[in-house]
């Protein structure tokens, strides 16, 4: 079958075959005498295998790690168990995660009057003005929020939250532009 028909069979879009073969994550497929790709039921098996295992949110090493084990059938169930156990952890660290910045984000959100004032809480507290407290626990749990450290800030980093040691920087008023400064 050609790129198109393992597509769809597979449920992997032809873009992602051609990069799942670019790094070998998946054998180069053979080719007929146009040139054009030619897979067969093994090929679309194992890209139903990527795509499952990309649905559960396993990076290309674990599921290169999960492939290799697949195709082993000396293999230890215990490491397949240890792949799957070490990724659950990492998904409730990542959801515990972003649980504390949608609860931030709640509580900006709440402070703000939402008017056509422009005195805003959210943005104040992007711009490093209002601490955001991202340890605050899940699902706002704690009636009142938890203070950053003087001298300290919670910042957003590709892994989740942080503490960093830069200063919480005050926010900028901006001109009221005749208008009171209240509420």
């Amino acid at each position: 079958m050609n790129i198109g028909q393992a597509a769809a069979a597979s449920g992997v879009s032809a873009k992602m075959i051609r990069y799942y073969e670019s790094i070998a994550l998946i054998p180069q497929s053979a080719r007929r005498e146009s040139g054009y790709r030619d897979y067969g039921l093994p090929d679309v098996h194992r890209l139903a295998f990527i795509r499952r295992a990309r649905d559960l949110g396993f990076s290309i090493d674990q599921i290169r790690d999960l492939l290799r084990l697949w195709g082993d059938d000396h293999r230890s169930s215990a490491e397949v168990k240890r792949i799957a156990l070490e990724h659950v952890a990492a998904l409730k660290r990542r959801a515990r995660d972003l649980t504390e910045m949608a609860d931030a984000l709640k509580q900006l959100a709440t402070a703000c009057a939402g008017n056509d004032r422009p005195e805003c809480p959210i943005i104040h507290g992007l711009e490093g003005g209002l601490p955001i407290d991202l340890a605050q626990g899940a699902g706002g749990a704690s009636a009142k929020p938890r203070r950053v450290p003087i001298g300290h800030s919670r910042s957003l980093t590709p892994a989740g939250p942080a503490l960093t040691s830069a200063p919480v920087i005050a926010a900028r008023r901006r001109p009221s532009r005749g208008r009171s400064s209240v509420g």
